[in-house]
């Protein structure tokens, strides 16, 4: 099944508000304010839950006496998901900025170099993507790998497509649309909320099934 267009979208929320629909998300007011609702919609699914449609490996390449990279494409709405030193077939842990600190900065001593153990995210770049400290220092060429979840941009050509399911987005968009034009007799926001809510849940349970590998349970 193709992935439905920003256009699709918007249209979607038009028929259900018994409006004609459009050739373009801009073609009018009332499209571009379901076109605003959309993305706002979209946004909120996405933070709802790790959809696997959005997980992606970033990769660093170290270079000899550099702590710092850029993660490219990483955005500044990610989660991160783990860390590896991919060279050394090793983990890598989360340090705090006060170690971090400590290692570059207060011990007076010159930072210890060898194979990355540890990240701090540290700021982001001129493009918008996060900034990651590494240490000790690389001495030599190391691949880190990133597993992280990364939401898309706002949706903004018509052809632009979504990666999150649409059930949830174009309901929780169609209830705002009702709060914003006011109801007419159809379904009240109230209940398209509440369909929303059904669908969002449904769309987790169903996702979840497939990766029953990453449900940890604790015994006590």
């Amino acid at each position: 099944m193709a992935l439905p267009t920003y256009l699709d979208l918007v249209n979607d929320v038009l028929v259900r508000l018994r409006e004609p629909a459009v050739g373009s998300v801009n073609e009018n007011t009332l499209s571009a304010i379901v076109g605003k609702f959309v993305n706002d919609a979209k946004r909120q699914v996405e933070d709802s839950y790790n959809w696997n449609a959005l997980t992606s490996t970033l990769s660093v390449v170290t270079i000899p006496a550099v702590f710092n990279y850029g993660l490219v494409s990483s955005g500044g709405r990610f989660k991160l998901l783990d860390a590896y030193n991919q060279t050394d077939l090793t983990s890598m842990s989360g340090a705090s900025s006060n170690f971090m600190n400590e290692q570059f900065i207060l011990t007076g001593n010159t930072p210890t170099t060898g194979s990355p153990y540890y990240y701090n995210f540290n700021g982001i770049t001129a493009l918008g993507d996060t900034q990651v400290d590494v240490f000790p220092v690389p001495d030599k060429a190391y691949t880190l790998f990133f597993n992280m979840y990364i939401p898309q941009e706002e949706l903004s050509t018509n052809t632009t497509t979504m990666l999150v399911p649409k059930e949830p987005v174009i309901l929780l968009a169609y209830a705002r649309s009702l709060v914003e034009r006011g109801e007419d007799g159809g379904l009240n926001s109230s209940e398209a909320y509440s369909m929303y809510k059904s669908s969002l849940s449904d769309a987790i349970s169903l996702e979840s099934s497939r990766y029953v590998e990453e449900e940890c349970w604790t015994w006590s």
